[in-house]
């Protein structure tokens, strides 16, 4: 066992754990009662807006936790962070940026350095290391 891989696990789990305190309950606005009141940065409509946010923040968030396409995974959610952290947060105080920012940093570094041994994608198809 390689303590990076083991490294790398946890990092993907506890930053993929991010959905719990932040997609999950994005459910309640999409599925609530009245018009959807979400942030629309790109123009889409919140309705979409919101669905796009809850794709990154659970789908992706699973995929990273799980090491399933784990690179790819990292995209959404990345812009996902920078749109929270300059859209959302913009005029708000570093302190309100610094989680996004972190959680961008942690996914890019996955991005980077892929999955790891404790992964779907080493488990389906991933050359053996030496």
């Amino acid at each position: 066992m390689k303590l990076q891989d083991l490294g790398l696990l946890v990092v993907r789990l506890l930053s993929g754990g991010m959905m719990l305190t932040h997609g999950l309950p994005k459910f309640d606005r999409l599925f609530g009662e009245g018009p959807v009141k979400f942030a629309d940065p790109f123009g889409l409509g919140p309705e979409i807006s919101l669905v796009l946010v809850l794709f990154a923040e659970v789908a992706c968030s699973i995929l990273v936790m799980i090491g399933f396409k784990t690179r790819l995974a990292t995209i959404p959610l990345m812009i996902t962070m920078l749109v929270a952290a300059f859209y959302i947060h913009g005029a708000d105080p570093f302190g309100e940026k610094e989680l996004p920012l972190l959680f961008f940093t942690v996914f890019g570094s996955i991005l980077i350095s892929g999955a790891g041994t404790y992964s779907v994608d080493q488990a389906i198809g991933g050359k053996k290391k030496k």
